[in-house]
């Protein structure tokens, strides 16, 4: 069965989406099979946590904020980091996403792997602590009852310079209804 849900596309939380994890979140799924579950990082969930504290060799490569970014409730004491290269090559150390999304070139990065082995393949690279996780159903289940829109992602999604704007920069760029919605006052009781 066919769920709509794929590697490379985004989750962006709807307005009625209060659970203080995912609020205004945008999601990039990494992860999917229908018969098991969903992985994703949140994209727009920076924190004040330099890279250099947690992951000093990766420092340096880091796409500014240089922050480690909150990618998730599960798993915090974790990290996983996302890289976007040029060209066709697929380098040590490295394993694209999709091949066929708008995110292609983006990819997840062996943090175990020496930085110097990416170094010059990277054009960008964002580390995160944690990740967001639905098993089998869950998430089609939370699209189906409104918690999430899903849609397509750009590569510049995932290495946003201005993180606090992603979510109204995504449903902006989508037309329609979704680039109303991203005028949703933060709290609708102040309107």
């Amino acid at each position: 069965m066919d769920d709509g849900i794929r590697v490379g596309l985004l989750l962006v939380a709807t307005p009625q989406l209060d659970d203080p994890n995912f609020r205004r979140t945008v999601v990039l799924v990494v992860e999917h099979d229908s018969d098991g579950g969903t992985l994703g990082v949140v994209l727009n969930r920076p924190t004040e946590i330099p890279v250099d504290r947690v992951l000093p060799p990766w420092a340096e490569l880091a796409t500014g904020p240089p922050v480690l970014f909150q990618g998730g409730p599960v798993a915090l004491d974790n990290a996983l980091a996302l890289a976007r290269l040029p060209g066709d090559d697929e380098p040590l150390g490295w394993r694209a996403l999709d091949g066929d999304s708008e995110v292609a070139r983006v990819g997840l990065v062996d943090l175990d792997a020496p930085p110097a082995l990416l170094a010059p393949e990277l054009l960008q690279l964002r580390v995160f602590a944690g990740y967001a996780g639905w098993t089998e159903g869950q998430l089609l289940a939370e699209i189906q009852d409104g918690a999430w829109y899903l849609v397509p992602a750009e590569a510049g999604d995932v290495f946003a310079a201005d993180p606090d704007r992603l979510w109204q920069e995504v449903l902006r760029r989508q037309g329609g209804d979704l680039a109303f919605v991203s005028t949703y006052p933060d709290d609708p009781t102040l309107n």
